[in-house]
Parts: C-alpha cells; structure tokens; sequence
C-alpha cells in the first residue's frame, strides 16, 4: 500500500514544507539570541520573557486549535497560523522595544499552536493503513526545520548579512506557503479512511470514545515527553564539558548527534516499518529513550570528578565514544513518541478527534513553557549530575505513559 494516496501526494508536500519552516522558526530565536542580546541590550530575564512568549501563547493556541477546526475547517484553520507566524516573523526584531517583541513572539507562537494540530490531523486523515507511517514522516520534517533554521542563520552571520534577514526570509517562504496552499484542495482529506479500527462494520458508526483515556493520555505523554527531550537537548553539551571533560567544540557535535538520532529514527521507521502495530514501536522507543538517559547518568557518576581527564582536564576522545553513541540512541528513542502518541490519540479518539490532538499538543507546550525553568532551577541548585539524574526519571514516567497508552489504544482496537 502507497504512503499517501495518489491524489493527495501534492498537498502532503505542501504539508511537508509547512512543517519543516515550522521547525525552523522553533529555533530561529534561540538560535539568534546572542545578537539579540549583543544588539538590543536586553537583560537575560527579559530575553527569557521574550522567549517565554512564544511557548504560553502555544498552549492555549494549540487547546483552542480543536474548536477553530470545528468551525472552520482544516483549510481556513491552517492558513490562519500560516499569516499569524508571517506576520509575527515579519516584524520581529525590527526594532530593540522589549514589549512589541514579546508581543510579536507570542503571535508567532498562537500560529504554531494552530499549525501543529492542523498538520496532524491531515495526517490521520491521510492515513489509510493506520500505521502512523505519515506522521512520523511529517514530524521528521520538523526536525529538519529545526536542525537547518540555525545553520542558515550561522551562514548568514558568517557572510557577515544583517541577522534580521532570516526572520523577513522565513516570513516570506511562510506566505508563499499559505498562498499556494490556498490554491489546493483539502476537501480530499474527507474522503479518506480513518484507519483500520475508526469504524464498525454496523452502518460506519464509530467504535471508540471521543473522550476516553486515551484522550487525557495523550496530553500526560506529551507534557512528559517534551520534558525529557528538552532536558537531554537542551543540556547535553554542557554534560559532556562538565562531567565528561569534553571539549567545548566536541561537545557541541552531541547536539546534532541527539538530533540525528532524532532524524534517523522519524525517516527511518516510516521507510522500514511496514506493520500495523504503532502501539508496540512506541514502548520500544520510549524503553531506548530511558536506556540510554539511564545508562548516560550512570557514565557521569562512574567518571568521578574528572579522574579520567589528562594533565589538561581534557579526556582522550575514545573514552567519548559510549558517552556520544548513548546520546545519538537516546535521539533515536525520541524520534517516534511524538507522532505516535499523536497518531494513536488521533485514532483512539475518532468521535473528538480534532478536539484530542488539540488537547495532546496542549500537553507539550506546557512542556515546552515549564520544563526550561525546572531544570535549570534544578542543575543550578543540585548540579547537572542531579539534573540529569531528573531528565531520567522523566523519561521512565514518559515510557510509563506510552505504555498505557498502547495498551488502551490495543484494547480498544480488538473492541472494534
């Protein structure tokens, strides 16, 4: 069976590259923010704020994204948070003021807090097998986005271009997006199936309920979720100059690692995977995510206090290799939650199905708003081994949720 049916392969494309300019301006602001601070001269709390903007206009974005889908539909909803991110995007930066920034910021984020539950739900409706296939593949495109956002940005800097060209950049390709979609038919997203398990076969009515387990399951796996890949990316370089007596420059590479293993596993399990059983390749990504966080803390605590660094306080790189190679698995035990979790609520919930993918991604930008300040609080207080030590247990309470999950979602498929 083909991945996406023939006659809606144009607008998967254009679906596609929505999502990956959504990765990119994901990333674009923290990415620039040293110049940001350098030419604005903002202090660290008001950068954080203006960050911060974007993530607590996500979530009630991507909460009131179930009912806007309702109303008008999955064309006009995506093309709202198409303008709202162009226009934020657009004018971001253009002048130092802290407070029309933070404004700006958080019209970025509502547009991708519509952007993203619109794109799964065309997913779901694409899917025809159920195998989650598409979604993983669309969410591979995110990542995409997010690894190229802050090389072109490093590119531009390195030419020596005014920094503020990639936001009118990314603002333009967003409109030209919103433009040709508008021209596309996304009425062929109705005739699709749901699945093998949205439908009986007494008169089509639906088998499972709107607002079931799986419902509240998918914003608690989320909200850990994101949790646990924030800490592990967001932290990982500093581990290895801290705990491993890395090089700043070798360090650095362990954040692409992570995210390579992220975009190994999100374009490799659609192209390998050919079953329908998503439910199981979740628990066994989740169950690598908390392998290899574990098996990464407890290299920290077994390298001491730098005994293992040479008279420089710099380790050899072969004793870097298991350290690195965790980190690139620990990517690769990410890849899949996201989509999946996405994928099996979107299934599980077929009778509130917008209304569910809403409230999952509501889950993550609460995540995505919190979890930042936890753990800095913590590895500020308690150190980076303690912190790390957290982002492990939070991968084991994420496994924990997918686990559940998958067995609602498998009980409920063998109820239809």
């Amino acid at each position: 069976m083909a991945l996406i049916a023939k006659p809606l392969r144009g607008l998967f494309f254009g679906l596609f590259c929505v999502f990956t300019l959504f990765g990119t301006s994901m990333t674009l602001v923290g990415a620039a923010l040293p110049r940001i601070l350098s030419d604005f001269r903002w202090s660290y709390a008001a950068a954080g704020a203006v960050i911060a903007a974007s993530a607590a206009a996500y979530f009630p974005a991507s909460l009131a994204a179930g009912k806007v889908l309702q109303r008008l539909g999955i064309k006009a909803t995506m093309l709202l948070g198409l303008a709202l991110c162009a226009f934020g995007l657009a004018f971001f930066a253009a002048r130092a003021s802290f407070l029309v920034n933070l404004v700006l910021n958080a019209l970025i984020g509502a547009g991708q807090g519509l952007i993203e539950p619109t794109v799964n739900v065309s997913m779901l409706k694409m899917d025809e097998g159920g195998s989650g296939r598409p979604m993983n593949l669309m969410h591979g495109a995110f990542a995409v986005g997010a690894v190229v956002g802050p090389l072109v940005l490093g590119l531009i800097l390195a030419t020596g271009l005014t920094w503020t060209i990639i936001f009118r950049a990314i603002a333009l390709l967003f409109a030209i997006l919103a433009a040709v979609l508008s021209f596309l038919r996304f009425s062929g997203l109705d005739s699709v199936r749901q699945g093998t398990m949205s439908r009986t076969e007494q008169g089509g009515r639906s088998a499972l309920p709107g607002r079931g387990a799986a419902f509240y399951l998918g914003f608690v796996c989320l909200l850990l979720y994101v949790g646990a890949e924030l800490g592990i990316s967001n932290w990982i370089a500093e581990y290895f100059v801290r705990i491993f007596a890395a090089r700043a420059a070798f360090a650095s590479l362990t954040v692409s690692l992570f995210w390579i293993g992220l975009l190994a596993g999100r374009f490799g399990v659609p192209a390998l995977y050919r079953g329908k059983r998503p439910e199981i390749l979740l628990v066994g990504s989740s169950l690598l995510l908390v392998a290899s966080t574990v098996a990464l803390c407890a290299l920290g605590f077994a390298s001491g206090n730098g005994a293992a660094a040479g008279p420089k306080g710099l380790v050899a790189a072969s004793a870097l290799v298991l350290p690195a190679a965790l980190t690139f698995l620990s990517g690769l035990g990410c890849s899949i939650i996201y989509p999946t979790v996405m994928s099996l609520v979107g299934a599980s919930c077929e009778g509130a199905q917008a209304e569910a993918i809403s409230f999952a991604a509501g889950g993550g930008g609460i995540g995505l708003f919190a979890f930042p300040f936890l753990m800095s609080w913590i590895a500020q207080g308690y150190g980076i081994r303690v912190g790390f030590v957290t982002y492990a247990l939070i991968a084991a309470l994420t496994a924990s949720a997918c686990a559940v999950l998958a067995k609602v979602f498998a009980g409920a498929r063998r109820s239809a």
